[in-house]
Order: C-alpha cells, then sequence, then structure tokens
C-alpha cells in the first residue's frame, strides 16, 4: 500500500509537463538536477540552526542588549499562592468568564474582584520580557540580512533576474546552480527552525497565521526544488527577505527605544512591505507563474499547484497589509491606535511630537 501512494505521489503527470519523466531530469552531459534526497539534509540543518540561534541570543545578542541599555523587567507576581486558581489558569482558560469567576470566588471564598486581580497578575507574569523580544529579533534580523545580500549576490548576473520569461527557457531541463542550491537549503533550514521553535518563542495574536505562513513556504520551497522551478522560487524567497529586515531592524529600535530610528524604520518597512509583497510579488512573480508558462509547455497539476499555494502567501500578505495600513492610518491623523503583538502597534501623539510605543509580530516570515 505504502508503495502503491509512493508511486501516485510521484506520478510524472503531477510534477512535470507531458512527455517527460524523472528520468529526463538525471544528471548528465554537465547538467546537475535538484533531487528529492538534497532536502534531507534540511532537518539536521534546522537543529544547527536552533544551537547556533541559542548561542547567538546568549552572548550576542544580550550583550548587544546590554549595550544598548535593553533588559528585561520583572513581572509582579499574583498576590498569592492559590492552588484552586492556578489548577483552573492551567487545565480550563487564562481568561475565565464572568460565570467562572463567580464560581470560583465561592471556592476561594475570595470576592470577584480579588480573582480578576490575580487572574490578570498571573497572566503578565507569564508575558515575555524586553530582553527576550530583542534577542529574538535580533537573530532574525541577522540571518533576514545575510540571506537578502546572499539572494542579491546570486542573483544579480542572471538573466531571469531582469526578464522573468527567462524564467521558464528550456524549462525543466534547468541545471541547478552552486549559489541556488544553498539559497534554497539555508532558507528552508531556517524555517524549519523558525517551526520548530515557534511554541517557546513569542507567542503573538497571529500564531496559527504564522503557522500557516511558515507551512505554506516550506511546501512552496519543496515543491518548486522538486519540480524544478527553482529559479522562480529564488526570487520569491528574495522579494519577502527585502522587508523582513526592515520589520527586525524596527523591533530592534523600538526595544532600545530609539524612536525617530523606529518610527522611520517602520514606515520604511511599510512601504517596502507593500511595493514587494502588493505590488512585485502578484503583479510580476504571480505573472510570471500564472501567465508565461502555458507558452511554454503544457499545463499540468503542478502548475496549479504552485500557484495556488503562492495565492494562499497573497492572501496573508493582504492581511498584513491590512492591520499595517489601519495602524499607519491612525498614525498620520494622530488617534492612538492599538496595533498589538499581532502585527499591530501602540502609538499615541503628543503636541509637537510623535511618541511611539511599537511592539511589533513577524508579518509574512
Amino acid at each position: 500500500m505504502i508503495k502503491t501512494i509512493g508511486e501516485w505521489f510521484w506520478w510524472d503527470r503531477l510534477w512535470l509537463p507531458v512527455n517527460l519523466t524523472w528520468a529526463d531530469l538525471e544528471d548528465k552531459d554537465g547538467r546537475v538536477y535538484a533531487k528529492v534526497s538534497d532536502l534531507y539534509i534540511t532537518l539536521p540543518y534546522s537543529i544547527g540552526f536552533l544551537i547556533v540561534r541559542y548561542v547567538f541570543e546568549r552572548f550576542v545578542a544580550t550583550a548587544l542588549a546590554e549595550c544598548l541599555g535593553v533588559r528585561g523587567k520583572s513581572r509582579q507576581k499574583a498576590v498569592e499562592s492559590n492552588p484552586i486558581l492556578e489548577q483552573y489558569y492551567i487545565s480550563q482558560s487564562k481568561t475565565p468568564a464572568k460565570a467562572d469567576i463567580q464560581g470560583l470566588s465561592k471556592k476561594c471564598s475570595w470576592s470577584s474582584r480579588q480573582v480578576e486581580r490575580w487572574f490578570r497578575r498571573r497572566r503578565n507574569q507569564e508575558r515575555p520580557g524586553v530582553l527576550k523580544k530583542f534577542r529574538e529579533a535580533s537573530w532574525r534580523f541577522v540571518f533576514y540580512l545575510a540571506a537578502f545580500i546572499g539572494g542579491i549576490v546570486a542573483l544579480y548576473d542572471k538573466p531571469w533576474f531582469y526578464d522573468l520569461r527567462e524564467v521558464w527557457m528550456a524549462y525543466p531541463k534547468q541545471s541547478m546552480l552552486e549559489s541556488q542550491y544553498w539559497y534554497y537549503i539555508l532558507e528552508m533550514s531556517f524555517y524549519w527552525s523558525l517551526l520548530f521553535s515557534i511554541t517557546f518563542d513569542v507567542k503573538r495574536k497571529d500564531f496559527k497565521e504564522q503557522i500557516i505562513h511558515h507551512l505554506a513556504t516550506l511546501t512552496l520551497l519543496a515543491f518548486s526544488w522538486c519540480g524544478n522551478y527553482i529559479r522562480v522560487g529564488t526570487l520569491v524567497m528574495l522579494v519577502h527577505d527585502a522587508s523582513d529586515v526592515l520589520l527586525e531592524s524596527a523591533k530592534l529600535f523600538n526595544y532600545s527605544k530609539w524612536e525617530r530610528a523606529c518610527n522611520s524604520s517602520f514606515v520604511l518597512f511599510a512601504v517596502v512591505f507593500m511595493v514587494t509583497r502588493l505590488v512585485i510579488f502578484p503583479f510580476w512573480i504571480i505573472h510570471c507563474t500564472w501567465v508565461y508558462p502555458p507558452d511554454y509547455y503544457p499545463v499540468f497539476f503542478g502548475y496549479y499547484f504552485f500557484n495556488a499555494v503562492l495565492v494562499i502567501l497573497l492572501m496573508l500578505h493582504v492581511f498584513w497589509a491590512y492591520l499595517i495600513l489601519r495602524m499607519v492610518k491612525k498614525f498620520l491623523f494622530g488617534s492612538a491606535p492599538s496595533i498589538s503583538q499581532s502585527g499591530r502597534t501602540r502609538l499615541s501623539a503628543a503636541p509637537g511630537k510623535w511618541k511611539s510605543h511599537y511592539r511589533f509580530s513577524p508579518f509574512a516570515r
């Protein structure tokens, strides 16, 4: 049964155009093609990323935070230990309903106000400190910056970087370059590490969207690797890395209380995000994968699947763009927005001066 499922899964018609088989993508005549087995190494590499991240956050990011005056604040603890409330907090809910609060107050012989205060302070006790957020943002900033620079180096001299029709020239018999290999392997390993660490990272309100995004990104990269969509895959990664660098830098400035730099970085991030995710991505990249391929080969399942995953990413971009625009609107019109950890930011305006207190989330990647 497993063998039958494997045969169906790797059926040529699902992955390759008509009249082509996996035998046509075997290494020969000096051409090297991507192989499924190459992706296995991304899992141990992701563990390596987690180890490097731990060392980086423990020593480099912590030292940087100390130099910038970023320190973790001690959280106010609950007034007193209460086994009944603690058990409810752990097993039932961290935010009990009004009826539950009344029931708990009777069990504890406390007033409803005391129970509410206990839960509020208990929740505050678990909130991550600024130092933890600074460490995480530092790690992502370093990776995204290195990935973006590496992507530019890998693509600037390639013809498909300037003419998107070159993406499909001689497809799928396109030999894989060493730069493409490492660009893919490192990016996929990094996203595996993000997926593995998401449970103990700072949990934000767009937690579900982040998981969907990471899974969609890994699916897109894995499929594009196996189907030899590597040229367009590298372009997708580069487009995404461009704005992520600015977002993480804005977070770092925010945690360091560099307000002007934070404001400038976020405005620049918003502009780059809109241009890359809502203009270049749909009207250049998706247009390239949706309109051009039929001119070079008959469409097949892989064509529809690849574009479907790109559209899922685009929908996530629209979701995060809405949050950004809502925040920018309130910022420009001087109201006090409440952009939370789901990608929103809290801003307050003072006469003649903007005073900003940002709390960002890793949009999209």
